[in-house]
Order: C-alpha cells, then structure tokens, then sequence
C-alpha cells in the first residue's frame, strides 16, 4: 500500500483518534438545552434560543477528541457550558464551570490523561462575519407633479445615471417613504392621495420591478421616513396621519410590514432617515416646525430617545447613506428663513452629526436621496418655487457634487431607496 497518514495520535488501546476533518460530525444541529456528546464526533451548536450545556463522555482514553462549534454565531448571546461528567478539565474536576460565550468560537478538546483529563488543543473565534453586500442602484419613484399625484419611477445605475420615467407602477401618490429590505430588495409605504392618507406598501424586486398595493399596512399616514436596519430589514416611522404621529413599523427580511409601535420619540413629520455604521444601525432626523433633533436607531430596530441640537433646523430634507457607514442630510426647508436651504450635515459611523456645511448645490425642498455604486448616493427633485427635475451626487467621502439638470419628470415628494447587487 502507499499514502501518508499525517497528525494521527495514538491512543493507550492501540486505535488511532480522528484529526478534526476526519471526525464524524453529527448531522443534525443541535438546538436544544442539553446535549451528550461522543468522543470522535463533531457538534455543531445553535444557541440562538436558548444556551446548551453539553455533557461530556462519563469514560474517556488518551486522544479521545470532541469539536463543537458555534453554528449561528450566537454563543455571546446564549452560552456554551461544558459539564465534564465525573473527568477532569484542564486539571480541574468537574465541580467547576466551563463556559464559552465568544461569537464564531470552535472548541477542539482532547483528552490526555486522568490528571489534567479534557485539554482545549484550540478554542478560536472566528471575527471575521460575512458582509452583505452593498446595494449598487436605487431609484426615485411617486411624487406630485404641480398638485398632481403621480405613479412614476427613475432607476438610478450603479454610476449614479438616472433613466427615463416608467409610469404605473402602483397609486400614484406622494409623500411616501421607502426602504432596502432583504439585502437586495425595497418597500414603498404610505403616501397620500387627493382623497386622504393611505395605509398600503409596494415591494420592489431585485431588478426594480414595482409589485402591485398592498393594503392595511399599519396607521395610514404621509411625510414620514424609513431605513434600513440590521442589515435586511427596514423601518417607517413618524409622519402625519391628520396630526403628527410617534410610531413605528418594522419590515422583515421578506417585505412584511409588522404593526404599529407608538411612543418611539417626539411625533413629528417631513424629516428624513438612512442607515449608517458597520452593524445596520438607522438615524432619523429633524422634522416640521424647524426641528433639529435625531433618534438612532439600532440593529435590533429598536428607536432611541431624541438627541437635540444637531445643527439647523428644518423639514421636507433628504438623506442616504454613503462611504458604506455614514450618512448624510441635505437640503430642505427653513421657516424661521421662510425659504429653501442648500446645505448638508455629515453623520459618522457611530451617528454623531456633524456642523451645518453651506453650499452644496441649488436649495430645494421636498426631494428624496438614495445610496447608489455600494458607498455613494444621489439626491434629486423637489421644489424651489416650482418642482425641479435635477441630481446632486454624494461621493464615498460626503462631498455633494453640482447640480444636473433633467433627470426624468420635475416634481417634489417623491421617495427613493437602493436595490440590487
């Protein structure tokens, strides 16, 4: 015969233990509270429910070796205890506590000898998780042309290029919100009509594809905000449903839109929101009557309590996300001046806004921005004395580029998210 068997160890008995890729693993994740393992085998451990002790074999011979390993990353979160059945671990009997509570960590125990017992010959943690990928096109879509609503939409490529309108994609109406969902996908909810406030959502597909109105989504409301959060869900909130409202609705990683939440911050409308950091936390900012306030939002969905004074108050803005963290706010609205504004305020990737930057292309009202091209963004339409049919370009590092004009159908209160990979 020929072939090399590499890193094999004896045991006392004459058998040779298995190396980590030649252990038998067990097919079936474990999930539940407590768990006997076998020396020779490989466990794969989802605490996502609940934490799992896991008892080790009553008899053991030198090389007898165990690996388990944390299947969905949430050992931090629920933990792993080890109960060495009557044998030592680590020379320690088994009146002691043996927990690993570390994302991503794998265990690889050997068993060397009645006096030290289980030895850990490795107990890494992976850090490194995988990323989702950044959105590379968006698109703008609804609005009002004059007082007209409109169903139009604009998709934007992952270079920032804005197409030609397509028409009847779901009630025309305006004062919309819209959101990434599900890594690759968007929602458009809310709006008002001629005849009042609506209560329905259209989902977007991967290739920009509007669905037919969903309806009953939630209190029936316009000039709200959304984001995503928690890397593929989204969330709508604030707005005026006859009177300013605090509410929130979050939307799964599949577009389904949960019932209201109430009491998530001072209820207000016309302010704008876009996500930021590495972990998919959301900021919504500023609002009606000149307000300059934010409310974070973390990875859970969950919406902090306001921060106030984060430069110049105002409604009717715009925001997106760039730089793959950070966000910016833009344009809007200034009744104390009773005029537009043409103005920007960065937001790092821990949410700490940042000092009103002046000039950043023709002041308007009532437009709506977009991350495009995985780190930059776009902001277009709205109103200065009559609706507008042109982009500002956000770069990865926050500088708003000038103006284009003629970039689809003039009009203001639209909205816009990202899609697609």
């Amino acid at each position: 015969m020929s072939g090399t068997i590499v890193n094999n160890v004896a045991r006392a008995s004459g058998t040779i233990a298995a190396t980590p890729g030649g252990l038998d693993w067990s097919a079936a994740v474990v999930t539940a509270s407590t768990v006997t393992v076998e020396a020779g085998r490989g466990y794969f451990i989802n605490t996502t429910s609940n934490a799992c002790t896991i008892t080790l074999p009553a008899s053991a011979e030198i090389g007898d070796q165990i690996v388990i390993a944390d299947y969905a990353r949430t050992w931090a979160t629920n933990a792993v205890t080890l109960d060495s059945n009557g044998l030592n671990f680590q020379g320690n009997d088994d009146t002691y506590t043996v927990n690993y509570e570390t994302v991503g960590q794998s265990l690889n125990i050997v068993f060397s000898d009645s006096t030290q017992g289980w030895l850990p010959v490795s107990d890494d943690a992976v850090a490194d998780v995988p990323v989702t990928p950044a959105t590379q096109k968006g698109f703008f879509a609804y609005g009002t042309i004059g007082s007209t609503p409109t169903s139009l939409k604009n998709l934007v490529n992952s270079s920032g290029v804005i197409a030609a309108d397509v028409t009847g994609v779901g009630t025309a109406r305006y004062g919309t919100a819209a959101a990434t969902y599900g890594g690759d996908k968007a929602i458009v909810a809310y709006g008002r009509v001629s005849g009042g406030r609506l209560s329905m959502s259209n989902l977007v597909n991967n290739l920009g594809v509007v669905a037919a109105d969903v309806t009953g989504v939630g209190t029936e409301r316009n000039y709200l905000a959304a984001s995503g959060y928690g890397l593929d869900k989204a969330i709508f909130a604030y707005g005026d449903s006859g009177s300013q409202v605090s509410l929130k609705n979050l939307v799964s990683n599949s577009g389904v839109v949960a019932s209201d939440v109430t009491g998530v911050g001072t209820a207000r409308q016309n302010l704008a929101a876009a996500g930021f950091g590495s972990t998919g936390q959301a900021i919504f900012g500023y609002g009606n009557g000149d307000k300059s306030m934010t409310n974070l939002v973390n990875n859970s969905g969950v919406v902090a309590s306001d921060v106030s004074g984060v430069g110049t108050g105002r409604e009717d803005l715009a925001a997106s996300k760039y730089g793959g963290d950070k966000a910016a706010f833009a344009y809007g609205y200034s009744s104390a001046a009773d005029s537009s504004v043409s103005l920007k305020n960065l937001v790092s990737n821990s949410g700490v806004v940042a000092a009103d930057v002046t000039g950043v292309g023709t002041a308007r009202y009532g437009l709506a921005a977009t991350n495009y091209g995985g780190d930059k963004g776009a902001f277009a339409y709205g109103n200065t004395s009559s609706n507008v049919s042109l982009k500002n370009l956000l770069s990865n590092s926050g500088v708003i580029a000038a103006d284009v004009s003629g970039v689809g159908t003039a009009r203001n209160y639209p909205s816009a998210a990202g899609y697609g990979y």
